[in-house]
């Protein structure tokens, strides 16, 4: 079975690239990296700082792309191998038509990974009598790129001061309601206070209503 073959698709068209560049050999591997952003917090006495979570930071895929022309000739007609390595490299510069670097996504059997190129860095390894570069060995680092709607629909983030619904289910208490959304039982009453359209019971929740989960007064515990 062949091994599908890798490419780097442009996302951005300019009239300098292609709308797709296809690797010559496929890389041997490929890493992830993903990281934290830790603030360090010093309390006197203590064996170690506390640390407190300040924001991720972006992923980073690292890979090396092999590229060799001898197949064409090493001899006075050989074929420069900038000629393929070219294409990756200009994705670390500046286009004129978007005064940036593009943003691309990788594509590799189940890897998918949009981005932009960090760094290309470009080791040529063998060459003609003539001193025409005909092997060369990308090394490239791609930045994750993720608008910032993408990322707050991932992260689906939910917090006890703002305006929520929650639909109700068979066997529903606004009680447990109030566990599930504040992590408080006792905070029913403010449940019951903004639905009172709704409710003709507090003890028996119609299932189906959907109802209005209002951010927590300041001050409740939770």
């Amino acid at each position: 079975m062949t091994l599908v073959k890798s490419q780097i698709e442009v996302l951005d068209q300019t009239s300098n690239l292609p709308n797709t560049i296809d690797v010559q050999f496929n890389p041997d591997q490929y890493q992830l990296e993903k990281a934290a952003q830790l603030a360090e917090i010093g309390i006197p006495g203590l064996d170690s700082p506390l640390l407190q979570f300040v924001r991720g930071q972006d992923e980073r895929l690292t890979l090396e792309l092999f590229f060799d022309t001898t197949d064409e000739g090493t001899g006075d007609g050989a074929q420069d191998v900038r000629s393929q390595t070219n294409q990756i490299y200009q994705l670390v510069k500046i286009q004129s038509e978007t005064h940036a670097p593009p943003r691309v996504r990788v594509l590799w059997a189940s890897l998918s990974f949009t981005a932009v190129v960090e760094t290309v860095r470009q080791t040529f390894t063998l060459f003609s009598p003539a001193g025409i570069p005909l092997r060369a060995t990308l090394a490239v680092t791609f930045r994750e790129y993720k608008k910032l709607e993408d990322q707050l629909h991932e992260l689906k983030l939910e917090s006890n001061d703002r305006t929520r619904q929650r639909t109700v289910q068979a066997g529903d208490t606004l009680s447990g309601i109030a566990a599930e959304m504040y992590g408080v039982p006792t905070a029913w009453r403010h449940i019951a206070d903004a639905n009172s359209a709704l409710l003709p019971s507090v003890i028996d929740l119609p299932p189906g209503v959907t109802l209005t989960i209002p951010p927590l007064p300041v001050g409740t515990k939770t």
